[in-house]
């Protein structure tokens, strides 16, 4: 299939608003939904997505309430815009969650909250055909997103994402950081923004919880926290109708259960602990908190993610022989992965001695760096057991553009880190020399991922189809039993 790669190329079908859609339940319902996001050349910024959200708001002050559930790391007001017919029922029970910016480097989510919540506004028929309330917070890691707004104006502009790109240490993503005991494992160190998380799921309990997420390249895949499969062929025909392929390659975790083609269970905290375990890797140390998914368990919550890439490529969805096999190919990512971590080591070795500024970025890549050269043993301690096959076509991309990607994230983080110093006028000739050795290489590492990661794709088409697929589940939290006696557990790192 060949990806949108442009805004014109999926306007012609998003002219219609979804409230001037005529409202009729069924799977169709939702696909069409998919092409009513209208085009935009770029992402919001946190405080141009806070001011559309308080537009609606003053447009439709009888149905959106604002209110502020927390305060960030450094002070900034976590705000939720609670969606409902009648104020006094938005308090019960029932109702649905909807989280973006739980990865402050996955903006896809901003577009696709601002549209949703729009929609509520202007079509009463989907307000009346969910009911209850939809409570829906825009960005929850503000801090976080402000360090990638560097390219949230450039989004088709690979050389400036690498370069403006921040994502937190695994102990300070607001997605994995509720609190978890297993084994030799403890985690309690919850972050201000997972705390609101928590307040506002306990009192919400709602029958739907999405977190908003994108990848970088491929296809579009899912995760959920039970089966469903009355709604794996609509989640399927939602991005084939915008154009978009599945990702039906290498998943981006080995043990996560597969229900469908590009449709995953999500693994909780304690699978991944044994996992890991088995593999001989020191779990208790990797592991840090659990999932928002885990947490809202309790409340027989039907979890649900989406997944959509910023570049697509035609690979991503071929399931044809390649001329490797399986495990050559896994076998190959591993050393390609540990010659990433050693090189990036050394110079992080080198400088770390010389750096006087504790940004986030040295924060994260002090715990990125070292995870390369761990992936690349615990991918090589599961060769041997791969089945004797030849690879897909799907699965060769997927394992090299994973390398394209770590490279280019956590090079770039570490540039990030250098540039500091150098802009503070407090690097040393050791970080300087770091500085250019790393900047030649990265270069390197930028021409090179450039035809592997694929073309851009429409802002309009990554949110419409996270739009339309997050009202099909919801829709089938809505009709069916949220309290499921034996619900699979939930939460994936990453």
């Amino acid at each position: 299939m060949t990806a949108a790669t442009s805004e014109s190329l999926s306007s012609s079908s998003a002219s219609a608003s979804a409230s001037s859609i005529p409202f009729a339940p069924g799977p169709d319902a939702w696909v069409r939904h998919a092409a009513t996001v209208p085009p935009t050349p770029a992402y919001p910024t946190v405080d141009e997505l806070v001011c559309g959200f308080r537009d609606l708001t003053a447009r439709h002050s009888d149905l959106v309430t604002e209110s502020r559930i927390g305060t960030s790391a450094l002070g900034e007001p976590l705000y939720c815009f609670t969606v409902a017919d009648d104020r006094s029922t938005a308090e019960e029970d029932g109702g649905y969650v909807v989280v973006g910016g739980v990865h402050p480097n996955e903006p896809v989510g901003a577009v696709t909250t601002l549209h949703l919540a729009t929609t509520l506004c202007e079509a009463p028929d989907l307000r009346a055909h969910f009911g209850g309330a939809w409570h829906i917070v825009p960005c929850i890691d503000p801090d976080g997103a402000r360090l990638n707004e560097g390219w949230f104006a450039a989004p088709a502009d690979k050389r400036a994402y690498g370069r403006h790109f921040y994502r937190p240490a695994g102990n300070q993503q607001v997605e994995w950081t509720f609190p978890f005991a297993y084994k030799d494992a403890y985690f309690d160190r919850v972050l201000p923004e997972t705390l609101a998380l928590m307040r506002l799921l306990d009192a919400s309990r709602p029958r739907f919880l999405t977190t908003l997420h994108n990848c970088e390249t491929g296809g579009v895949y899912y995760y959920l926290n039970r089966p469903a499969p009355e709604l794996y062929p609509l989640l399927a025909d939602i991005p084939a109708s915008l154009g978009m392929p599945l990702a039906t390659g290498e998943p981006e975790a080995a043990h996560a259960p597969r229900h469908a083609p590009a449709v995953y269970g999500c693994i909780d905290m304690k699978d991944a602990y044994d996992y890991l375990e088995g593999l001989g890797a020191d779990a208790a140390g990797k592991i840090a908190g659990s999932s928002s998914a885990a947490y809202a368990e309790k409340y027989g919550t039907f979890y649900f993610v989406t997944e959509v890439p910023h570049w697509s490529h035609p690979d991503a969805d071929d399931d044809s022989p390649a001329e490797q096999r399986y495990a050559d190919v896994v076998a190959h990512r591993a050393r390609a992965l540990d010659e990433t971590g050693t090189f990036l080591g050394g110079i992080l070795d080198r400088a770390s001695p010389h750096l006087t500024i504790a940004t986030p970025f040295l924060r994260a890549v002090r715990d990125f760096v070292p995870s390369l050269t761990e992936v690349a043993s615990l991918e090589s301690a599961r060769v041997g057991d791969l089945p004797d096959r030849a690879a897909t076509v799907a699965e060769c991309h997927d394992c090299e553009a994973s390398v394209h990607s770590f490279r280019i994230r956590i090079g770039g983080m570490l540039l990030r880190t250098l540039n500091a110093e150098l802009a503070a006028g407090t690097a040393t000739p050791e970080v300087r020399r770091c500085h250019q050795e790393l900047l030649a290489t990265y270069e390197t590492w930028e021409r090179e991922a450039d035809g592997v990661t694929g073309e851009p794709i429409a802002i309009s088409t990554l949110a419409g189809i996270q739009y339309g697929a997050l009202l099909a589940a919801a829709d089938h939290a809505r009709a069916g039993d949220t309290t499921a006696a034996h619900p699979d557990r939930t939460g994936e790192p990453r």
